[in-house]
């Protein structure tokens, strides 16, 4: 597994385990090194910052998502997808490092793993739809990309 790949799915624990019970990203993510297996320094700062960059805009990406999300609202959501869905929305709208094609494969790989047998498709037709939308704040034109 990739140190990027590894490291989206640290966050994906920490932003489901703030979404549970709450706390602080620095207070999740050192409980998630401290009792998970050893991780390198790249994939906990990569990790790390999504953390904090997802909650960080979490309230623009929860818009984004619900406008998104025809017939659903954001609390009805299994948790898992919820947090998936923020994870790769950040990406998407603030990681102009990181291509979209990459963020959404990682993205149905990680609803795959944690999600349900839906939770893939409803992932995939979310963050395509964000993906491909216009006038995105942050969004870098696809020709760029």
């Amino acid at each position: 597994m990739g140190s990027r790949t590894k490291a989206r799915e640290c966050a994906l624990q920490a932003l489901y385990q703030l979404d549970t019970s709450g706390g602080t990203p620095a207070d999740v993510l050192a409980g998630l090194w401290a009792h998970f297996e050893p991780v390198d320094e790249d994939t906990k700062a990569f990790a790390e910052a999504l953390v904090s960059g997802a909650r960080r805009e979490q309230t623009t990406i929860d818009q984004l998502i619900q406008r998104t999300s025809t017939n659903w609202k954001l609390e009805r959501m299994a948790r898992v997808d919820r947090n998936i869905l923020r994870l790769a929305v950040y990406e998407i709208l603030k990681r102009a490092d990181v291509p979209v094609k990459v963020t959404l494969n990682e993205a149905i790989e990680l609803s795959k793993k944690y999600g349900s047998e839906e939770s893939s498709a409803f992932v995939n037709g979310i963050l395509d739809r964000i993906a491909n939308s216009s006038g995105l704040p942050g969004q870098v034109p696809k020709q760029e990309r």
